[in-house]
This record gives structure tokens, C-alpha cells and sequence, in this order.
């Protein structure tokens, strides 16, 4: 039995919620998203004010989409009303961040500064040149557009220079010895 997909959506004062022709769609204050349903598999329905999810017969692969599907309305719906955002922390030395018209200006010890285009539908501020947040209504972007910002430097165990993300724990290794 799914323990995520057996709990109903609550949709939020302000988010509107359409099912029609296998795709599931939301539309609130951040804008509109949207996902295809696999309707062979699972059944959903839409009733005062919740959607609900559930397999359409016993088989593993019903059963595996029945939670699938209902996180992914769980995200559109959350996606569309509060949004997600990630947060990313710059440590080294010379190490930093600014946004230039649209576009993330990285210093990470390279010769030349990294230049990444901001996408439509993200959103990006630097509080401080070694902060970064990443947000937008599409968690599947927000957390694709802070692992490709990661990935330019990702942290390194010795002195722990790099991107990380907030609260991320570095293993650290001892240097040589002598």
C-alpha cells in the first residue's frame, strides 16, 4: 500500500485545479503547471477542494505510479501557490556570486568568470556574493538549475572549497602528512 499516495491533495485558496483529457493541470499566483497523467494506471478525481489518487487495479507498476502520481500534483499544486526555492553557499577564497541582466556571474578560481544564462520561469538572487537562491513554481527545474550551478565547482574534501548547498555536509579528509 502507498503511504504517499493513499493522502489526498489539499488545493489552496487561489489555486485552480483542471483534469481533462489525462493531464493535470494547476493555475494559482506563480504561474500555470501542468503534467501528463497515465490513466491506464491510476484513477484521479477532483472533490471539494482535494484531488485524490488511486491505483486503477493490483498490479506493481498501478501501484508505483499511484504515489508517483500523487507527489508530482502534490508539487504543481504546492509549485503554483508558495513556490520552491534552493539555496546555495559559495566557500573560497576569491569565491562569488552576482547577477548581471538575466544572467549568474560566478567567480570560482577559474581564469575567466562562468557566465549561466538564467532560464525563463527561475528566479535567482544573490544576498551575498557567496549566497545564492535559486526559486520558481517547478521543483524539478529549481533543483536542475542548482545542480548545474553546483556542478561548476562542487566541493572538494580537503579544504572544502566549492558550491555546496545550504545545510550540506562536506566529508572532509585529512592532508598529507609529513
Amino acid at each position: 500500500m502507498s503511504r504517499v499516495g493513499k493522502h489526498p491533495v489539499a488545493i489552496p485558496d487561489g489555486t485552480e485545479v483542471r483534469y481533462e483529457g489525462a493531464v493535470l493541470s494547476a493555475t494559482g499566483k506563480l504561474g500555470e503547471l501542468s503534467f501528463p497523467v497515465s490513466e491506464e494506471l491510476v484513477e484521479v478525481r477532483l472533490d471539494d477542494g482535494r484531488i485524490t489518487v488511486r491505483p486503477r487495479d493490483e498490479s506493481k507498476q498501478s501501484r508505483a505510479m499511484w504515489g508517483t502520481t500523487r507527489a508530482l500534483a502534490q508539487n504543481i499544486v504546492t509549485g503554483v501557490s508558495q513556490g520552491f526555492a534552493r539555496n546555495l553557499e559559495i566557500t573560497g577564497v576569491g569565491y562569488r556570486a552576482e547577477v548581471r541582466d538575466r544572467v549568474l556571474v560566478l567567480s570560482l578560481g577559474y581564469s575567466h568568470p562562468v557566465e549561466f544564462p538564467i532560464p525563463e520561469g527561475i528566479e535567482i538572487v544573490c544576498q551575498r556574493p557567496t549566497a545564492i537562491s535559486v526559486s520558481g513554481a517547478d521543483r524539478q527545474r529549481v533543483g536542475q538549475v542548482a545542480a548545474e550551478i553546483r556542478a561548476w565547482r562542487k566541493p572538494e574534501p580537503y579544504k572544502g572549497k566549492g558550491v555546496r548547498y545550504e545545510g550540506e555536509y562536506v566529508f572532509r579528509k585529512e592532508g598529507k602528512k609529513k
